[in-house]
């Protein structure tokens, strides 16, 4: 099955929490995450930098920390949610507010917005997307061994009683990209790129990124 763009926010075996996202795409797959200053940030690879001049939607920030939050997104949308979670506006006030602003993509797909938002403090997460036809988001409670998740197509509402991966688990960041890159339901979906995942640890957010095949 092709989903396209996912999020998902979980919750380890052993209690940390995560913010993951993952690039699925048919017609631009020459892209990777990269870390940079404490930002990943979805790029095309070397050779492929004309690919920017035919979508513009490609290249992004698409995962940044502040104080205890870690925000994943599929766009520009990245920035302006983390600075408003940074100016304390609560996450579900922050993401409605930024997808409704900045709407779906207006590509040739009317490609959704989506987001996600996971607390080490609160043990909680929140999944938002906004399509051409609505704008949801849904606070979670997060608990060991679960990762829920939105896509921006087929799964493309936040439920919390589908569209949950019950086998997550990861002991590190670089573990919760493999996970969302290939492992438990994430493995049933076509066209993996790129992930970057944000894991709580006794520091604060660590984050990696990984490159499919």
């Amino acid at each position: 099955m092709y989903v396209g763009r996912i999020v998902a926010v979980g919750m380890s075996r052993s209690g940390a929490v995560a913010a993951m996202y993952r690039v699925s795409s048919r017609s631009f797959p020459n892209r990777e995450a990269r870390v940079a200053d404490g930002v990943v940030s979805i790029m095309p690879k070397k050779g492929f930098e004309e690919d920017i001049s035919k979508n513009p939607y490609i290249a992004y920030n698409c995962l940044r920390l502040t104080n205890e939050f870690a925000i994943a997104t599929n766009g520009s949308h990245t920035d302006p949610v983390t600075e408003k979670i940074a100016m304390g506006i609560p996450p579900r006030d922050a993401l409605a507010s930024c997808l409704l602003a900045m709407d779906y993509e207006k590509d040739s797909l009317d490609t959704p917005r989506i987001a996600a938002v996971v607390s080490s403090a609160a043990e909680k997460g929140w999944l938002g997307i906004v399509r051409k036809d609505a704008i949801s988001v849904l606070e979670i409670d997060l608990t060991p061994g679960n990762a829920w998740y939105v896509c921006t197509y087929e799964r493309a509402t936040p439920s919390k009683q589908h569209y949950i991966d019950k086998g997550f688990d990861a002991s590190s960041p670089a573990e919760a990209c493999s996970h969302v890159l290939g492992r438990g339901v994430f493995a049933d979906f076509e066209r993996p790129v790129t992930a970057a995942a944000a894991l709580a640890t006794q520091e604060g957010f660590a984050m990696a990124v990984e490159t499919a095949g």
